[in-house]
């Protein structure tokens, strides 16, 4: 948790696009002139090509920019209200995804690792849970829309 005597605001950035995005150009934007944190923790999601029993063949997502720009603004400040952090960066893609492409990217650093992993995991949990993204996975045997799953609302209810 942040300790209110050495709270520093953090750099966010957060972007939604259909365009792909490259690790290596976002763990370089972590580090450059940032001397302070010692761990910068990533996640990346990856489109998988199974998903509750059916097998995918690609997945598509809808937004409505300015309610997921609000959503996943929240989701960001709640964790930099929890935990002190340096800097963070959450890209969200929206679109046609074909199986194995790149779907999210979470990045926190932080002086200290244990504050990067936990904010990354909380992110990625409320993600999971709270951003509104519709989201339609293409199979054999047709189009369906996701439904939530009860596994992610668990993870998410342990903060």
């Amino acid at each position: 948790m942040n300790d209110p005597s050495t709270d520093i605001t953090p750099i966010i950035n957060i972007t939604v696009s259909e365009h792909d995005f490259n690790v290596a150009d976002e763990y370089q934007a972590m580090i450059d002139n940032n001397p302070t944190d010692g761990a910068v923790v990533f996640f990346v999601g990856l489109v998988r090509d199974f998903n509750q029993g059916k097998h995918i063949q690609q997945l598509t997502l809808e937004h409505y920019p300015a309610m997921v720009e609000r959503s996943l603004k929240n989701i960001v400040e709640q964790a930099s209200a929890r935990w002190q952090l340096g800097r963070v960066r959450l890209i969200h893609r929206v679109g046609e995804l074909q199986v194995n492409d790149q779907i999210v990217l979470v990045a926190v650093s932080s002086k200290h690792r244990q504050n990067s992993f936990d904010a990354a995991q909380f992110i990625m949990d409320f993600l999971k849970t709270e951003a509104p993204f519709w989201k339609k996975e293409k199979t054999n045997d047709g189009e369906h829309w996701v439904v939530d799953n009860e596994k992610d609302h668990k993870a998410r209810k342990r903060w």
